[in-house]
């Protein structure tokens, strides 16, 4: 088997996935352009909930899921109003990876020039957090590593089990793992493949808040809004200067992050932070 852009963990439905009981819990508000019967949106004010809604195959990604999260995803990098993304899977589990029936039948999981999932390649420039319930597994854990932050329930789990079934997580797990937990816990689950419950990557800083079974989209969805309470033009160029500065030469860091961040402070949102901080009241962001 041989793909570019996707992991894979296959039970005997042809889904990447395992069985997780749980209630779905679709997005609700404001449909975005881009959603489908696989990928639903709902938009509420500043925040976006965007759900991978294949719970009868434990939300593995098919073609559909790719072509439906690229196209939300576009629709929501486009909308002014929308300032943070929040994406979970419905019926109590996050992702289990790769549709295998959907990948044999020819469906492509990359999409949009943002590769597997519609996501792990070139994630939105707005922050996006996981909400992750049940299990985030292969391509699923990739897809949640392709996120600015975790949200998880205390049972959530994790993994990377592509080298039990002689094949390589491909699609973003081995690339960022090992920078955002230490380089053995990051071999660990690498090379055993094994399921890594949510306790022990909170505690290893990957996950931001573990929170009770059920309540992780709730807990995401309040701590974007948080988030939405800043300046969309200073969060997104902050995201930026992080995700981009990793592989900077020192003596270019400066300038590199001045290139990012001039239009920020030159803004029509950095004048009325001041003059809100001053005049004690809330700021009003233009996103100008």
């Amino acid at each position: 088997m041989n793909h570019q852009g996707g992991s894979t963990v296959a039970d005997n439905s042809g889904s990447a996935a395992a069985d997780v009981p749980g209630p779905g819990n679709p997005a609700a508000g404001t449909a975005a352009a881009g959603s489908s019967d696989a990928v639903l949106c709902g938009v509420e004010g500043p925040v976006a909930v965007v759900t991978i809604n294949r719970p009868a195959a434990r939300n593995a990604v098919n073609g559909a899921v790719a072509a439906g999260m690229a196209a939300t995803l576009d629709d929501l990098e486009a909308r002014p109003d929308v300032q943070v993304i929040v994406l979970t899977g419905a019926g109590g589990t996050f992702c289990a990876g790769m549709d295998l029936k959907g990948f044999l039948a020819g469906e492509n999981p990359n999409a949009g020039g943002r590769g597997f999932a519609g996501i792990v390649e070139r994630p939105p420039a707005k922050p996006v957090i996981a909400a992750v319930e049940g299990y985030a597994l292969a391509g699923g854990f990739e897809v949640a590593l392709s996120c600015d932050l975790i949200v998880a329930s205390e049972g959530a789990a994790f993994g990377l089990p592509e080298v039990t079934r002689g094949l390589v997580a491909a699609a973003g797990g081995l690339l960022r793992l090992p920078q955002r937990i230490p380089y053995h816990l990051a071999m660990e689950v690498a090379l055993t493949g094994e399921r890594i419950p949510a306790p022990q990557l909170h505690r290893a800083g990957l996950i931001n808040r573990l929170v009770p079974a059920g309540q992780a989209l709730a807990v995401a969805t309040d701590l974007a809004r948080r988030l939405s309470q800043n300046a969309p033009l200073a969060l997104a160029a902050t995201k930026r200067v992080i995700v981009e500065s990793a592989d900077w030469p020192a003596d270019e860091q400066f300038a590199r992050q001045n290139e990012i961040t001039a239009a920020v402070f030159g803004s029509a949102d950095a004048i009325e932070g001041a003059a809100a901080f001053a005049e004690k009241r809330p700021p009003v962001w233009r996103g100008q």
